[in-house]
């Protein structure tokens, strides 16, 4: 289980969409892409795909750009996970190989992995990455006082 690039960036600019919410702004894709380092182009595919999901929302026009769809705190990193990359029953599951009990071990092991990581992406939301993302920022200020 590895978290892809492409789930990383579009986790990314999730954060920085939930940071400006409050402000009821739309960001544009090069302020996004800017403050996280990502690709612009590649950026805009991502938010067209979590647009299509229904995780954020576009605006167009001078002032226009992208926003959350809803509260931050009522979107899970599973849900932002499962949009970019499919549902882990899709992307997650051993290879089929005959039916054995060694097989049969494995699978259900595995099953358990997923369940357990299911777990963990549903009980953080994108406002509980915002806080640490800020905690963090906090102490890196004070080590430079």
């Amino acid at each position: 289980m590895e978290l892809s690039c492409k789930s990383e960036y579009a986790l990314l600019a999730l954060i920085e969409l939930a940071v400006h919410h409050s402000k009821g702004e739309p960001l544009q894709i090069r302020q996004i892409a800017a403050q996280q380092g990502i690709p612009d182009r590649y950026l805009e595919q991502l938010l067209a795909t979590l647009r299509r999901g229904g995780l954020v929302r576009s605006q167009r026009g001078a002032k226009g750009g992208y926003y959350l769809a809803r509260e931050p705190w009522n979107i899970t990193l599973l849900e932002a996970l499962e949009c970019i990359e499919g549902t882990t029953e899709q992307t997650a599951t051993p290879q089929d190989s005959p039916p054995t009990v060694e097989s049969g071990i494995i699978k259900d092991i595995w099953k358990e992995a997923q369940e357990a990581a299911e777990g963990v992406l549903k009980k953080y939301t994108l406002q509980d990455l915002r806080e640490q993302r800020d905690a963090r920022s906090q102490l890196n200020i004070m080590y430079y006082i």
